[in-house]
């Protein structure tokens, strides 16, 4: 069982036998047949995943972390609102008649900002203040603008990170505002890892721990028999996670340049429905 297992079966069995229902409430999420998506959740869940140690991916069910890489290029590389520049289609439901997800995600990393040093967008501050200033305790992303809010077709759920350096050591807090624990949980855990992976090599800084803090965490009511199902499945070691070392420009890497070695996963696919 990897770590990323162990922390994942505690989050869901913790939520399943101590969450709040919001069941007869009226709520936003619904299913595609219009019918309410009610929840069981956990308030503020924090996990901590040394990224020195393993690599935090789940073996209970396959993560595939090309398409989750895919779409961390998007909005951290490519700073795109635009699903015509994601190859999978996750975004689909939330995208308008041009491919846009409004002012959200990509978009907001790549507004520019004037500062001292310069003008930046938060990605490209982010990489100076690590190359130039990583003492300082001011390195942060937040793409959760509430002067934009309107024009987003979805509010961010994962839309902070901060980054701290101690000595060579890059460490890092995720903060989002609501998970789906089934569908989306590792799914981010995954990405985040491989962002702080890239960002530590082109800094010449090593990686440490990635803190992912979730306000909301919670199982939807459809999800539940398979949340059930799937923390008794049998579980594998974490594989090794390869980067090509030789990349020292975060905009030029690419999904190929990284890869899970020895990964072995539950394959029993689930249909799998996304509350909107």
């Amino acid at each position: 069982m990897s770590r990323a297992d162990e922390i994942l079966v505690a989050n869901l069995k913790d939520i399943l036998n101590n969450g709040y229902s919001d069941e007869g409430l009226e709520v936003r999420p619904h299913w595609a047949d219009g019918t309410p998506a009610h929840t069981v959740k956990k308030f503020c869940i924090v996990n901590r995943y040394d990224l020195r140690e393993e690599f935090p991916v789940i073996t209970l069910r396959k993560t595939y972390m090309k398409s989750a890489i895919d779409e961390l290029l998007w909005i951290w590389q490519k700073k795109s609102n635009n699903i015509r520049d994601l190859r999978s289609h996750i975004w689909d439901s939330w995208a308008d008649e041009n491919g846009s997800i409004g002012k959200a995600y990509g978009y907001q990393l790549g507004v520019r900002h004037k500062y001292a040093e310069g003008e930046f967008d938060q990605v490209d501050r982010v990489i100076y203040d690590l190359k130039h200033n990583p003492q300082s305790r001011r390195i942060m992303t937040n793409i959760y603008n509430h002067h934009d809010l309107n024009e987003m077709n979805l509010y961010p759920c994962a839309y902070s990170m901060t980054f701290n350096v101690s000595g060579k050591t890059l460490n890092g807090i995720l903060n989002q505002r609501s998970q789906d624990m089934l569908t989306a949980n590792n799914w981010n855990v995954v990405q985040y890892s491989v962002l702080m992976h890239m960002l530590a090599q082109v800094s010449d800084l090593e990686v440490g721990e990635l803190v992912h803090v979730i306000a909301d965490a919670h199982i939807y009511d459809r999800h539940i028999p398979i949340v059930k199902e799937i923390i008794e499945h049998e579980t594998y070691p974490a594989p090794k996670f390869v980067m090509n070392k030789s990349v020292k420009d975060f905009y030029k890497f690419t999904c190929d340049d990284f890869a899970l070695e020895g990964y072995k996963a539950c394959d029993k696919k689930y249909n799998i429905e996304v509350a909107i």
